[in-house]
């Protein structure tokens, strides 16, 4: 595979450790910091937890007209599998995950991000799955996933407790690379 990966609009090219404050400058939003697993209480913290090298080499970054608009997680992981068959099991899929500044919202481009996310992920790395997870208030974010055609594999009551302190419910989609329909 060759980077960057580049779609009608958009750059997508690995994460560098340069990037962080491109990254922090939307991630410290409200309306973003609220659906992520961690919220920094500044950048110092958030940039020790960016250059972390397993995080910084999942981490994709989206650019629009040389603006980075978003960063995407690609964590490869291996299937459950029973004992015997693990070994067929390592690697064959994904959990995918997105951020996207507020101020590019409304133009389509984390669909089509993530559409490029999938394409490499079933097209170039063979993967037989892939799968996302969100908080079910975190109502963009599903929409999302439902409009690439992912699809709802399960809905969880009260199963994350949020930094609200409140138990939220959550959802996992997934899709299988027989599903996946390039150019879609």
């Amino acid at each position: 595979m060759s980077w960057p990966l580049r779609t009608e609009r958009l750059l997508i090219r690995p994460a560098t450790p340069a990037d962080a404050p491109d990254v922090w400058r939307y991630r410290r939003l409200p309306e973003v910091s609220e659906w992520m697993t961690s919220r920094p209480a500044d950048e110092p913290s958030f940039v020790a937890t960016y250059l972390e090298p397993e995080r910084l080499a999942r981490t994709l970054l989206v650019e629009r007209a040389g603006h980075v608009v978003g960063d995407l997680m690609v964590r490869v992981e291996d299937a459950w599998a029973q004992t015997e068959a693990v070994e067929c099991a390592r690697g064959v899929q994904a959990e995918l995950g997105w951020s996207f500044d507020p101020a590019w919202h409304g133009q389509g481009l984390a669909t089509e991000a993530v559409r490029r996310l999938l394409a490499l992920c079933f097209e170039e790395l063979g993967l037989r799955r892939v799968l996302a997870n969100c908080f079910a208030d975190n109502e963009p974010s599903w929409r999302l996933m439902e409009r690439l055609g992912m699809r709802r594999e399960a809905a969880f009551v009260a199963e994350s407790l949020h930094r609200s302190g409140r138990w939220l419910d959550g959802y996992t989609y997934a899709m299988l690379r027989h599903e996946w329909v390039p150019g879609a």
